[in-house]
């Protein structure tokens, strides 16, 4: 028996007997490889997945605010803790499923740079902006943010930034030339023929970038499957086709 088959048997027998609806809430930066997973996940169960997309910042205060999510993936632990927290995600549901990079994009080719100290992005910019993430906010731009000032670019670069709701709008302003440079996950430049990744910040100048997943509290029936299958092998070659790095136990 392939493992398509055993894990098709396996939703099926786990399902209900009439089809579900499950709403994930996810990180914009997974989009490109969710679409894809989750359609591979409703044609092997039947049930329906409806995703919304958005910074992890802005749909963690949704999920407070009450939405109807059964599933979280956030891009950093930070804002899972938050919900945990609260008392809002199932804790015993919660894993750590992916890991990624930081990329310095580029609109269009670029000749490759080191990320250094010595980088001089102001220079590089020239009179256009740096596409970030909310800073303060978004996953991606805490992120961006503590690299820059680990590398001590952050001060000379700051004025020169462009904010965004998330990652994914930081990515379409460089596509689209309204920016010469962001930065954005390794993952989201895979994803865009418009850019192109001119570098990848030092893993160690900024926390690892984690995407933990987990049910809503009290949502747990409805979200496991989906979350089991988000633990798949055909999920994890999918992710990994996208860039990803798949995290184990």
């Amino acid at each position: 028996m392939t493992r398509t088959l055993t894990l098709l048997l396996a939703l099926t027998l786990g399902s209900a007997a009439t089809a579900e609806q499950v709403t994930v809430f996810a990180a914009a930066s997974l989009k490109t490889a969710l679409d894809e997973i989750a359609t591979a996940y409703e044609a092997a169960s039947g049930d329906t997945v409806v995703l919304s997309y958005a910074g992890s910042s802005a749909l963690a205060r949704q999920i407070q605010q009450g939405a109807p999510a059964q599933v979280f993936v956030s891009a950093n632990t930070a804002w899972m803790d938050v919900l945990q927290e609260d008392g809002l995600i199932a804790e015993d549901t919660r894993a750590d499923l992916l890991a990624n990079r930081l990329a310095l994009v580029a609109h269009g080719p670029s000749a490759p740079v080191e990320i250094t100290p010595d980088l001089d992005l102001v220079g590089m910019l020239g009179e256009g902006r740096l596409a970030m993430a909310l800073v303060d906010a978004v996953p991606a731009g805490l992120y961006g943010k503590q690299a820059l000032t680990t590398l001590d670019l952050w001060e000379s670069v700051s004025g020169n930034v462009a904010q965004t709701d998330n990652v994914r709008a930081a990515l379409a302003l460089v596509s689209l030339g309204e920016a010469p440079f962001g930065v954005t996950y390794r993952t989201d430049a895979l994803a865009d023929p418009g850019v192109s990744i001119a570098g990848l910040f030092p893993e160690d100048s900024h926390d690892p970038i984690t995407y933990p997943m987990a049910a809503r509290t009290g949502q747990e029936a409805l979200a496991q499957p989906f979350l089991t299958y988000l633990s798949s092998p055909e999920a994890a070659e999918t992710f990994e086709t996208h860039g990803f790095a798949v995290l184990g136990d």
